[in-house]
């Protein structure tokens, strides 16, 4: 049932384009997710999107590795993996308390700071090396996420602190899947960090749930987990058939898919420090990651 790359020199070339497919495709089902959890998070809070978005993918996902649970099962690092699916449960729990605040633009130019704090965190936690100029791309983006939450401001909006603490959670989680992604297989680390969530909103939804009282919240609920599931499995071949280098820049469509959403569904129309921020934060991490691979080719 596992998926394995193949050998680098049995690769064709028609995979780089099959993988930027994949991420684009990714982030577009991703901004689909946001959407539904947006809606269904008015409709019946964050805590049952919340339950909703993880129990389905563990569904999903347990049906998928069914074949070979018990290997799937099997992990080196108890304790990581557990500091890593409550790391990305955390930043989700951030990013859908964001998206009942804010709008949908706002909350995703905010989160796509991650890029450049996980280049950031790998200097400061895995010893990665960072030039002055990666350093001040690291900052202009910054730069640009304050621009969008305009603190001291007559717009400023605290809910905007929900998408940067989801960015620094995420960024936590990207590190330690750098680090145990090396040893463990991608189907465990994806059945672990959906259990996680499922397990604690389980627990926590007669507390903190509400029950859907239309039909169109039990279609939401149905559809947030598979999407979600479907995004993950899409991300995974992607990096499995392609580099990592080649289809990063690519996750930034999911900011204009957010605009896009936005707008459409939701009325939200950017203003324009959003827009410039916004704008910063993207070119930033383009110019973070292009400085990233031009080192690792040398």
């Amino acid at each position: 049932m596992a998926i394995s790359p193949l050998p680098s020199g049995l690769i064709p070339k028609s995979d780089a384009a099959r993988g930027i497919l994949l991420m684009v495709g990714t982030m577009l089902f991703f901004s689909i997710m946001d959407v539904f959890a947006k809606e269904l998070g008015q409709r019946v809070g964050v805590a049952t999107t919340l339950w909703a978005r993880y129990a389905g993918q563990t569904l999903v996902v347990l049906v998928l590795v069914a074949p070979r649970l018990g290997p799937t099962l099997r992990t080196r690092y108890p304790l990581l993996q557990l500091l890593r699916s409550m790391s990305l449960f955390a930043a989700t729990f951030c990013f859908f308390m964001g998206l009942a605040r804010i709008g949908l633009a706002e909350n995703t130019a905010i989160m796509d700071l991650n890029p450049v704090l996980i280049t950031l965190g790998g200097a400061l936690f895995l010893g990665e090396r960072i030039g002055l100029r990666r350093a001040l791309g690291i900052a202009a983006a910054l730069i640009g996420a304050l621009i969008i939450i305009r603190p001291g401001s007559a717009v400023f909006s605290p809910a905007a602190i929900f998408p940067l603490c989801a960015a620094l959670c995420f960024s936590t989680y990207a590190l330690i899947t750098r680090f145990v992604g090396r040893d463990e297989d991608a189907w465990t680390s994806l059945l672990y960090t959906a259990a996680f969530g499922a397990v604690v909103m389980t627990a926590l939804l007669p507390v903190l749930g509400r029950m859907p009282q239309d039909g169109l919240s039990f279609v939401l609920i149905g559809a947030i987990g598979f999407i979600a599931a479907a995004g993950q499995l899409m991300l995974i071949r992607a990096l499995q058939i392609t580099e990592a280098g080649v289809i990063a820049p690519f996750t930034y469509c999911g900011l204009l898919f957010a605009t896009l959403w936005g707008a459409v569904i939701f009325d939200e129309i950017p203003d324009a420090p959003t827009l410039v921020g916004a704008t910063i934060i993207v070119v930033s991490g383009l110019y973070v990651w292009y400085r990233e691979t031009r080192v690792k080719a040398r």
